[in-house]
């Protein structure tokens, strides 16, 4: 059942965006879309769907044509990373991806609007590395070496465009602008570096020995910006992000490239932290039209990470005791779904208002295969 609700989910998001349909123009929100084409990759691998596949590969390419490069309404024109046509096709991430926000970026020297931050377009290093995970998830499914040339290409755009030095050394800014030139917003995301690090990581234990792909040096960079940082939070797509974060770990131990302890740990033990705070919060008691769907989404995927975590025969020392908690709180994903498969809730503001995003995730959920597994092995 998860499976074909999750199917209709997404072709109805396809229809709507102008992914599948010439009748709307496209809209892509790069958030969104790096979810929407790991879903689609899974229902092509779990499920033989070459219509999926098909729509997977147009997503790709309608995201790098549309925010790859510079929004209708900029005075600046094609890729934004400066490339001619030609060279820009050929590298469609090498200036990094725009948000896809509604509002254009904040120019140089306007004054900084903290709420209305939210609405302008720039670049994002989170978003960054969800869609360096979805097009990395293409090219193991498909085989095609470009996807994953893309993928480098762009987690080095992003360490050198995010990762600056500043009076306490290097930071890794939240927000830059759409040519990587200026912060947007300077403040670090609590867990971008380590986040970066398991991506570069994943993206290096399938690279060949092409030198110009080789991302050992932005390993490294992040690493040592890693140092030292708590995970703890009381968010639920941060928990949700730390759990999956637990489960990349673990499967990056297993082929040489990390050391799962105690990494693991520290990521279980956070997540358990933020977890207990949001129920004795009665987090998930609230009325639909106070909820923000796509974050509560965010957490029940990472506990279906947590549970094939749980599943699996990792864990030794505290590990296991952590894995077993986790597991008591499975049920809290099949709470969320239920809740936001409820058609009045749906009906809600708080969702039309993030009616992509909220889909997508939500497809994501029910069916998780297609965004947790990288490779087929």
């Amino acid at each position: 059942m998860g499976h074909s609700v999750a199917h209709g989910i997404m072709l109805a998001f396809a229809e709507r965006t102008g992914l599948s349909s010439d009748a709307h123009s496209p809209v892509r929100y790069l958030w969104t879309d790096a979810f929407a084409v790991c879903n689609f990759v899974g229902c092509y691998v779990e499920h033989g769907e070459k219509e999926s596949l098909q729509l997977a590969l147009r997503l790709v390419d309608q995201v790098h044509h549309v925010l790859g490069r510079h929004r209708p309404d900029d005075p600046r024109t094609g890729w934004i990373s400066g490339l001619s046509e030609a060279e820009g096709e050929a590298h469609p991430t090498r200036g990094g991806l725009r948000i896809g926000k509604p509002l254009p970026e904040r120019r140089s020297g306007e004054p900084a609007d903290p709420m209305r931050e939210w609405d302008r377009d720039g670049q994002y290093f989170h978003y960054l590395t969800r869609w360096i995970h979805a097009l990395e998830r293409v090219a193991r499914a498909t085989g095609e070496p470009s996807y994953h040339r893309f993928a480098c290409e762009l987690a080095k755009a992003a360490c050198k465009g995010f990762v600056r030095d500043s009076a306490e050394g290097k930071r890794l800014h939240w927000k830059m602008s759409i040519d990587l030139e200026r912060p947007q917003v300077a403040s670090e995301g609590q867990h971008d570096a380590f986040d970066g690090l398991l991506t570069c990581c994943e993206l290096q234990s399938g690279n060949s020995g092409q030198a110009d792909l080789d991302l050992n040096r932005e390993i490294r960079e992040l690493a040592v910006l890693c140092r030292g940082r708590r995970f703890d939070t009381d968010d639920a797509l941060g928990i949700g992000g730390l759990l999956c974060d637990a489960h990349r770990l673990v499967r990056l131990a297993r082929v040489g490239e990390a050391n799962q302890t105690p990494l693991l740990e520290a990521l279980l033990r956070s997540s358990l932290r933020g977890l207990r705070t949001l129920v004795s919060r009665r987090a998930f008691a609230a009325s639909a039209g106070v909820r923000l769907a796509f974050r509560e989404l965010g957490l029940s995927i990472g506990l279906h990470a947590a549970q094939r975590l749980a599943r699996s025969d990792v864990g030794g020392g505290d590990v296991r005791p952590l894995l077993q908690e986790l597991e008591r709180h499975q049920p809290l994903a099949a709470q969320i779904e239920r809740f936001w498969l409820e058609p009045s809730h749906r009906a809600s503001r708080a969702w039309c208002d993030h009616l992509d995003i909220n889909d997508v995730m939500l497809a994501t959920s029910l069916a998780p295969g297609g965004y947790l597994t990288v490779a087929e092995d």
